[in-house]
């Protein structure tokens, strides 16, 4: 036991800063405000985590954590994991792998501050598959307008689970590219003109990584085999830098019980319709969750148990595509006069000839202002 709450400690500490993200769910003005309940087991993944929020005005959409809660899940042979609040309405805990095997079943329940009691069903956990290959295809997409056309890679995973009980699937896919700023830092001025020599390029390569916003779930239940070739995952276009310099993409494939698919799938059809899944929780799908106290109120979410296998692959130079996009980078001629204090420093180009000073914009030169990290992940390739 003294063991578990050092390991417990320890993992808490690590994970301070990446919590898991909830939903932001939306309703309508005249509905009254629910909790919001997200998690799962993750067989492969000792640390399990669980969120507890509420839903918030349709005019003022914003996370509300709800702090304080007592968390706990079970699983069906009388186990009992307790979950400790790491950040405001994220709760955490370790489980023993040694729990975490196909055929158990496990559950959340959840004490509010204000007493009321939420409860999951018991949901399956099943063996997932190894991710069979990823791989793209060029396509071009017609658009609205005659002779208008998108062009672009369509990525696919081949599905193998012949040796799997597992029917049902869910696919994450994150992406992760690499883009530069147009310019290094070599000009500025802030009342005076600074020549940085040699030019800095500290700033000029970054790295974003995303998670796609689809939702990807296949059944096999009506297949005589559980086998599926040439599922459709994400497409990517011409008209953006990710497939500038170098493109990766994880696939995290799960496998899912029956109860759990329905939901994702439901999920799916209507994300597809609102713009995506973490644009908005739709309010038309229940998952799992019940509130004990008030039955008449409804809980929004899914508690799950999952397996998961990921897979990831690399893309650089795609044959037969010309990109076509813009970087955002501004360059202009000033007009005479004094610069305002305000505006420093300024950022500044010379042209071709060394001559001419055109104006950029802070873009041109900070790759981080763009959201990316300048610093290389471990898994990309040199």
């Amino acid at each position: 036991m003294h063991r578990t709450k050092i390991m417990l400690s320890f993992l808490m500490l690590l994970v301070v800063s990446s919590c898991i993200k909830s939903f932001v769910p939306e309703i309508r003005s005249a509905d009254k405000q629910k909790y919001v309940v997200v998690g799962q087991v993750l067989m492969g993944s000792g640390l399990q985590t669980v969120s507890v929020s509420m839903t918030s005005h349709i005019d003022d959409p914003q996370y509300l954590p709800v702090t304080g809660c007592s968390v706990k899940i079970l699983d069906d042979k009388g186990n009992i994991f307790s979950l400790n609040e790491m950040n405001i309405g994220n709760y955490l805990t370790w489980i023993d792998p040694v729990f975490l095997t196909p055929g158990a079943s496990f559950k959340v329940e959840v004490v509010t501050p204000l007493g009321e009691k939420i409860n999951s069903d018991y949901d399956l956990l099943t063996e997932c598959p190894e991710v069979d290959s990823i791989y793209f295809a060029r396509k071009d997409i017609p658009g609205n307008n005659p002779g208008q056309i998108t062009r672009g890679i369509q990525f696919y995973i081949e599905l193998n689970g012949t040796a799997s009980d597992s029917r049902n699937y869910r696919w994450e896919a994150i992406e992760t590219w690499e883009y530069h700023a147009d310019y290094p830092l070599e000009w500025y001025f802030d009342g005076t003109t600074h020549h940085v020599s040699p030019p800095d390029y500290s700033r000029n390569v970054c790295w974003s990584t995303t998670l796609v916003q689809n939702i990807f779930t296949l059944s096999t239940d009506n297949l005589v085999v559980n086998k599926y070739n040439m599922f459709p995952l994400h497409y990517v276009s011409n008209r953006t830098s990710r497939l500038m310099y170098g493109y990766s993409l994880l696939i995290n494939q799960y496998a899912l019980s029956k109860e759990a698919y329905i939901y994702w799938d439901q999920l799916r059809l209507n994300s597809s319709q609102e713009g995506g899944l973490y644009t908005k929780q739709p309010l038309p799908i229940h998952g799992n969750m019940h509130n004990l106290t008030h039955p008449e109120e409804d809980v929004l979410g899914y508690f799950g148990a999952t397996s998961m296998k990921s897979k990831r692959i690399f893309i650089r130079n795609v044959p037969g595509l010309l990109l076509d996009f813009s970087t955002g980078c501004s360059l202009y001629r000033p007009p005479f006069g004094p610069e305002s204090p305000d505006e420093y420093p300024i950022y500044l180009v010379k042209d071709g000839n060394g001559n001419t000073i055109y104006h950029i914009s802070e873009e041109c030169v900070n790759c981080l202002l763009l959201g990316g990290t300048n610093v290389k992940p471990d898994f990309w390739p040199n």
